[in-house]
């Protein structure tokens, strides 16, 4: 008499494929505040200063302290 052949580890251990229903919320997005668009943006244009302030400070040879006055 044969055995059927084992289930291999992976085969064992993942349950069958299921396809969950879409995900959907009846909450509104919001409009301003800590939302990940706003936070994209911010950064961008952080990034963009921060490039802009380096580059003034390389061509002027004077760093971001001394046009305080420090």
């Amino acid at each position: 008499m044969t055995h059927p052949p084992a289930p291999s580890a992976a085969q064992a251990a993942a349950p069958e494929q299921l396809e969950s229903p879409p995900q959907t919320t009846d909450e509104p997005t919001p409009a301003f505040g800590w939302t990940p668009y706003a936070e994209r943006i911010n950064g961008r244009f952080a990034m963009v200063g921060f490039i802009a302030l380096l580059l003034i400070e390389w061509f002027t040879r004077q760093d971001f302290f001394t046009w305080l006055g420090f």
